[in-house]
């Protein structure tokens, strides 16, 4: 493919509404929108009335297509990567669920050279520790006896392991030592709350300490009751970020809805929280390392009834959103696109089709059907007409 190509006849999504332009990518970058580009050397991509859109962002994802990010190896990485551009994905964060300090450090470094030397697909952006310093009461799929109190220092051992490739971490505030290396990390990796018991207060101590997000919020956490308003009265009031995983099942479609008038359209990042089964039929496979068994596509702990992650896809995700709130695709995008990038500190360069931005692009059906994905300018992803 050419140095240039121009994305013309679409509605494309910009500056949070839908606009009739066209938009010329140069050298992996968003180099004009507007009307009468110059197409001269460019490949010319014909969009026909389709939407174009910044491609998607997921934060909090353990793996799919047969991958378990705690246990992938560089080509399980790379194969993930292809799937999740089948799904619009252009960037994800590797999100490694609570284990032992050698497999989480083992993780760590496949994660890197995964980052160092990327294959055609979606981009890993970085890392996404999800524990180890959470409770035991809402430990949902972490392994009991794997969980830390706060350590500070255990955290500096992993970020320089990862060479500052840590972006998110999520943490339980009411956990012996947590406020504190909250304080202490402040600056150093974006935090969020999540598997928690925290009471009202603690929570927004946690917030004030640092803590700019709730992870997979209203699941396995402390919820809401008029006289102990608990965590979710501390993210609803506060103005963090709220992870939402719109499968229809861990959050009712009326919950999602709340949700986003609680919080506003802005402050909602839409997540999949997916382990290795997304992507594919029921059956048995692991997070972590916990054995899961997958049944008409609900991820449960096997023998028992606690959920292990979702099989939830981005591109499932967008639909129901959709479906769930009615809402015209120029609200629903911005969930999976701009609020993510914000929420990491990534909307310098990617999150919205802005000139100087990142060619990450994902065409869509009117149905929201992922059509093509684009990483940095170049097609990864087709889908295959019949």
């Amino acid at each position: 493919m050419g140095n240039r190509t121009l994305f013309t006849g679409g509605r494309v999504f910009t500056g949070g509404a839908m606009a009739e332009a066209e938009v010329l990518v140069r050298g992996g970058r968003i180099a004009a929108i507007g009307t009468g580009l110059d197409r001269t050397g460019a490949e010319v991509v014909e969009l026909s009335g389709k939407l174009l859109s910044p491609g998607f962002i997921d934060v909090h994802t353990h793996g799919g297509a047969g991958v378990d990010i705690n246990a992938a190896s560089y080509g399980d990485l790379s194969r993930l990567s292809a799937f999740f551009a089948s799904q619009g994905v252009t960037g994800f964060l590797a999100s490694i669920l609570t284990d032992t300090v050698e497999a989480t450090e083992r993780a760590i470094d496949n994660v890197c050279r995964f980052m160092e030397e990327p294959t055609p697909g979606a981009r890993c952006l970085g890392i996404h520790l999800e524990g180890p310093f959470l409770c035991l009461k809402y430990k949902g799929a972490m392994p009991p006896e794997l969980l830390r109190e706060g350590d500070a220092g255990l955290f500096r051992r992993y970020q320089a392991r990862a060479g500052g490739r840590i972006r998110y971490m999520t943490v339980a505030p009411e956990v012996e030592g947590v406020p504190e290396m909250i304080s202490q990390l402040r600056g150093e990796c974006v935090l969020a709350m999540g598997h928690t018991d925290a009471d009202y207060e603690t929570a927004v101590d946690a917030i004030g300490r640092g803590v700019s997000a709730c992870t997979h919020t209203f699941n396995v956490m402390s919820l809401f009751h008029q006289h102990r308003p608990a965590v979710m009265g501390a993210v609803l009031e506060k103005p963090v970020y709220c992870e939402a995983i719109c499968d229809g099942r861990h959050l009712h479609p009326g919950t999602v809805r709340m949700l986003l008038q609680c919080k506003g359209w802005d402050k909602v990042v839409a997540v999949t929280d997916s382990m290795q089964a997304a992507g594919l039929p029921d059956g048995e496979y692991m997070l972590g390392v916990n054995p899961v068994t997958v049944t008409d596509g609900d991820a449960k702990i096997t023998g028992t009834e606690i959920r292990a992650g979702s099989t939830l896809t981005m591109a499932q995700a967008v639909k129901r959103l959709a479906r769930f709130t009615g809402a015209a695709p120029e609200k629903v995008l911005g969930l999976l696109t701009t609020n993510p990038a914000r929420l990491i500190g990534e909307d310098h360069c990617r999150g919205e089709i802005a000139v100087g931005r990142d060619a990450d692009l994902v065409v869509l059906s009117d149905g929201l059907d992922i059509l093509e994905t684009w990483s940095a300018g170049e097609r990864v992803y087709a889908r295959k007409t019949v």
